[in-house]
């Protein structure tokens, strides 16, 4: 446990220290992982731990960089735009969405999550004062007192910053009582309504937890791209995120981000090479489902112990 904590505090201290070390591109690459690792991360709250299979996380997403985008142009370049009313909103939608989702399960729960995300978005490319098809440009980084986030290396930390409270407070989560109860419905849920336990109520708020987080990094995602499209809320958004999960490692909170660089990396790598990349990236995700189902966290605790 010790040494996989060091591994860790080696990791991010090695991420922080990127923009002194390589140009440009490598660290624009590092932030994309990293915001799509939270993403990821929150997904992983509801398919890894509470056995929720969601096609629509991307509505939550898109959400959370919508509102900032709103908020960081109109209202106030400030944290709270940037980040208090994206988790608020894509919080408030959580629980909407969540109340009505959380009771069907298997593939209705599918089909209905994957329908939500599909609302959110026809509504966004349908809507003029959200610049329609075309999304919102223009997205200014927030203002902070003594720190210029329009600087490469300022803006790294920042993001890396929000990756670190994201992963300590999912860590936190799924440690705690609630992510025991929460590993015990993804087992056996039957067991647990017998035993007593207010499923539903443990099952939406890990759905409105999960969902908060997704928008804290759709809020990073706008302000890294300075735009938002409605690209962000329709379900191919929440399909990269499932393959991230799954190549790195559902269950597991450094799983997903294993796989966040792995798709960002193979992505970037192949699309510079063949205009074919997702024929690759396809051969090689059937691949991790045959021959490494656990993932690439699984795949190296498996060789490790043999």
């Amino acid at each position: 446990m010790r040494s996989a904590r060091r591994l860790a505090l080696a990791g991010l201290v090695a991420v922080a220290a990127l923009p002194w070390l390589v140009g440009s591109y490598p660290v624009k690459l590092a932030q994309e992982i990293l915001i799509w690792g939270i993403f990821a991360m929150s997904l992983d709250l509801l398919m890894g731990y509470a056995g929720m299979l969601s096609f629509g996380h991307s509505a939550f997403f898109g959400l959370g960089g919508y509102v900032a985008a709103l908020a960081l142009r109109g209202w106030s370049p400030s944290l709270v735009s940037a980040l208090v009313l994206p988790a608020a909103a894509a919080a408030a939608a959580g629980l909407v969405v969540g109340f009505l989702s959380i009771r069907v399960s298997g593939v209705y729960f599918i089909m209905l999550t994957l329908a939500f995300s599909q609302m959110f978005y026809a509504a966004a490319f349908n809507a003029e004062w959200l610049g329609a098809s075309d999304g919102l440009p223009g997205v200014p980084r927030p203002r902070l007192i003594g720190l210029d986030l329009d600087r490469t290396e300022v803006f790294h930390l920042y993001i890396l910053a929000f990756f670190v409270l994201a992963l300590v407070a999912l860590a936190r989560v799924v440690r705690s009582p609630f992510g025991r109860v929460l590993r015990g419905v993804e087992d056996n849920e039957r067991r647990m309504v017998a035993l007593g336990y207010a499923v539903r109520r443990f099952k939406l708020a890990a759905f409105v937890v999960g969902a908060t987080i997704a928008g804290v990094a759709g809020s990073l995602e706008a302000q890294f791209n300075g735009y938002i499209s409605p690209e962000a809320l329709f379900w191919t958004t929440s399909g990269e995120a499932l393959l991230m999960v799954s190549i790195g490692g559902a269950g597991t909170l450094a799983g997903p981000v294993l796989g966040a660089a792995a798709f960002i990396g193979l992505q970037s790598l192949l699309s510079s090479y063949t205009e074919h990349w997702t024929l690759i990236l396809g051969a090689a995700f059937i691949g991790f489902v045959l021959w490494a189902p656990e993932g690439l966290l699984g795949l190296a605790r498996r060789e490790a112990g043999g």
